[in-house]
């Protein structure tokens, strides 16, 4: 899961499906708040997330918010929603937030596989996405890649050179960004996430309707409205 961004009803929804599905573990890629206005409420429901967080990685938003540094951020709204979110992030909120993993990646193993999670890309952690066209060179040590930050979902692999004459001297990296949970900009409404199976490589890109109307009750007239709005174009 990556960019909830303050979305309590999106995230809800989302958690209801996956209570369903039972996943054994979880990858959060960043971006849990700012944008929406309930940024503390989800914060409050991820500490009971129904099964083990393998990673909690921040976002350009938390690294912005947390650091009170809103010069990288491409527009005068975005700058006033992430001034906004920090005056009114919770102190508990704040020491939630400052546990996860601050460097916006993180390597680990998952059974016999090497695994990188990145909000964005190694060119750029916080603000730089991946995206099928780029040099990818750096990644060639991993089994799968797992990023956010653009909110739009992707699944492609690449194959690189290497010496095993077995697997016709190929390596292989699967790269995976699951959309976004929170802000969606695929032009697809619904909160969305991704759900991955080891053992046969089956990749399965969910999208859960939530009830964007009342979210966006919640909005204040501090925070621009196209914030609000986007919710409803998926954009």
């Amino acid at each position: 899961m990556s960019d909830i961004h303050g979305n309590l009803n999106a995230y809800c929804a989302v958690l209801r499906e996956i209570n369903k599905i039972k996943p054994d573990k979880c990858i959060l890629l960043g971006d849990i708040i700012d944008y929406g206005m309930r940024s503390n409420e989800v914060i409050q429901a991820l500490k009971n997330f129904p099964c083990e967080i393998v990673c909690s990685i921040w976002g350009n938003h938390e690294n912005a918010i947390i650091n009170g540094d809103f010069t990288r951020f491409s527009s005068a709204r975005g700058q006033k929603s992430a001034e906004f979110t920090k005056r009114n992030l919770s102190a508990e909120s704040i020491v939630y937030l400052n546990s996860l993993s601050k460097t916006g990646k993180c390597e680990f193993i998952l059974e016999d596989k090497k695994c990188l999670a990145v909000h964005g890309s190694l060119q750029d952690v916080f603000w730089k996405s991946i995206q099928p066209s780029d040099d990818l060179a750096g990644y060639s040590n991993y089994d799968y890649v797992f990023s956010g930050h653009s909110h739009l979902p992707h699944y492609f692999e690449k194959f690189y050179p290497c010496d095993d004459p077995s697997r016709r001297n190929k390596k292989k990296t699967v790269f995976v960004n699951s959309g976004s949970v929170g802000q969606p900009r695929n032009l697809n409404t619904f909160a969305q996430f991704a759900v991955l199976e080891l053992e046969s490589g089956n990749l399965e890109f969910k999208k859960v309707k939530y009830d964007i109307s009342d979210e966006q009750s919640y909005f204040s007239d501090e925070v621009d409205e196209f914030y609000k709005i986007r919710l409803s174009e998926g954009v």
